[in-house]
């Protein structure tokens, strides 16, 4: 928990400070699921060639918003919040590289494969983020051993 006497954004570190793992780790997961629709849509839009490729709409929300309360969390944790803003970065340069492969994909008359690369560094952000939420579960055990 962040030091209450210290706030960067006022009213907004008193409203969403307690709950930002939480709000995190939902939108981690929305990431997961919006990353699934949009490559449902990137395979029905490579049927009418790599210029018809655009990017979801719903990705590029639920991408900016990792991008965001990872910066926020950055402001109240910032040990832990310089480790997420890096894999959320990881995560969002990762995901530009993989779109760029579908557009190449769908040029050559390829098929459309998934985003194994923006899928592997989603799960290590959602790892990491799992561990900063869900910490309570794992805290009687943790502070026996260290």
């Amino acid at each position: 928990m962040a030091d209450p006497s210290v706030t960067l954004f006022g009213p907004l570190d008193t409203l969403l400070a307690p709950y930002i793992e939480w709000a995190l780790l939902a939108i981690v997961l929305l990431n997961f699921v919006s990353r699934r629709v949009a490559h449902g849509a990137h395979k029905r839009q490579a049927e009418d060639g790599a210029d018809a490729l655009s990017r979801h709409p719903f990705h590029v929300f639920t991408l900016w918003g990792m991008v965001l309360l990872s910066f926020y969390y950055l402001t109240l944790h910032h040990h832990a919040g310089m480790v997420l803003s890096t894999l959320v970065l990881g995560t969002f340069i990762t995901d530009i590289f993989e779109f760029e492969a579908r557009k190449v994909e769908a040029r050559e008359g390829h098929g459309i494969e998934r985003p194994k690369g923006a899928l592997l560094a989603t799960t290590v952000t959602f790892l990491y983020v799992a561990f900063l939420s869900l910490f309570f579960v794992i805290q009687p055990y943790w502070t026996q051993v260290i």
